[in-house]
């Protein structure tokens, strides 16, 4: 099997993440149990994700000139991640702070640092998306430089796969290149109003779209009529942080790989599902053994 080539485009932070009994309310001080510092943000994320499923990965984005940029660009590169072409620009670097409560919820407040300024595609990001197989992005980033990535994508023929979190409008011109679409019940309200009820609401949007569930699963629909339901895995959860993300990264290797689109979905799941047994983002997001000791295709 040929390995897939993945470009991810999107945002990186240093994650604070911190572990308690329950999410504060406004005005409430909760005392904790544990603290991690690890990279995160939902684009460096999705490529380490991306590298540990077995994808060649390279990832495009920006960091701060801090001490913060520095560890995030030392951590991505060691998962495995092209980084040649991730950019430095002075100040500070985003950062995500996670509070986590012992049934795996979490509350997250990220400040985006140099991921603000990630405008302006150069002509070796823009060849690097052009010759990828798979296109990821989010909208965590300015949606001038999705919309430029994604039309670029388009133009070469290579496949696109939009994660539009955190919720937001998204412009005609970016969802009119996007392959896939990936978001939860809460993104999709914001897109279409309607929710987990009307998975096919999407489809009026783009030619395919997975809306997920947590641990009710997925929706699969496509504009061939395709509406069918994938089961979550079943696991223990000890942090759902980085769960989509891990969905997002494993569902483009695989349909990069040539998977049909609804196998890589499952396939996405167990990835997800992975993911959820262990505390912190990018250090939580499993590789590709673990996803596959997870996998379970539809029986015959």
């Amino acid at each position: 099997m040929r390995q897939t080539r993945v470009v991810v485009v999107g945002s990186a932070n240093m994650d604070l993440v911190g572990t308690g009994p329950a999410l504060p309310r406004p005005g409430e001080t909760v005392l904790g149990s544990d603290f991690v510092m690890v990279p995160g943000g939902k684009g460096a994320n999705q490529a380490i994700a991306a590298a540990r499923a077995g994808a060649s990965c390279a990832f495009l984005g920006a960091l701060g000139s801090d001490a913060f940029g520095v560890t995030l660009r030392a951590r991505i590169t060691a998962a495995g991640v092209d980084t040649g072409q991730l950019r430095v620009v002075y100040g500070a670097s985003g950062v995500a702070l996670v509070m986590v409560n012992t049934a795996g919820e979490n509350a997250i407040l990220v400040t985006p640092g140099a991921n603000a300024s990630f405008l302006g595609l150069t002509d070796g990001e823009l060849d690097a998306v052009r010759q990828a197989d798979v296109l990821v992005a989010q909208v965590e980033i300015p949606l001038e430089t999705v919309t430029a990535a994604a039309v670029a994508a388009r133009q070469a023929g290579t496949r696109v796969i939009l994660n539009a979190a955190p919720a937001r409008p998204l412009p005609d011109e970016l969802l009119a290149a996007v392959d896939l679409l990936v978001v939860n019940e809460t993104e999709a309200q914001a897109l279409t109003g309607r929710g987990r009820d009307e998975p096919e609401a999407l489809r009026e949007l783009v030619p395919r779209a997975v809306l997920t569930l947590g641990g009710e699963g997925a929706w699969y629909v496509d504009r061939d009529g395709a509406r069918t339901h994938v089961p979550a895995v079943k696991v223990d959860v000890v942090d759902s942080t980085a769960a989509g993300d891990a969905f997002t990264a494993a569902l483009a290797v695989a349909w990069g790989e040539g998977r049909e689109v609804l196998d890589a979905v499952r396939w996405a799941a167990a990835a997800g599902a992975a993911c959820v047994r262990r505390l912190g983002a990018s250090v939580a997001l499993p590789h590709r053994a673990e996803i596959d000791a997870l996998y379970a295709p539809p029986a015959d």
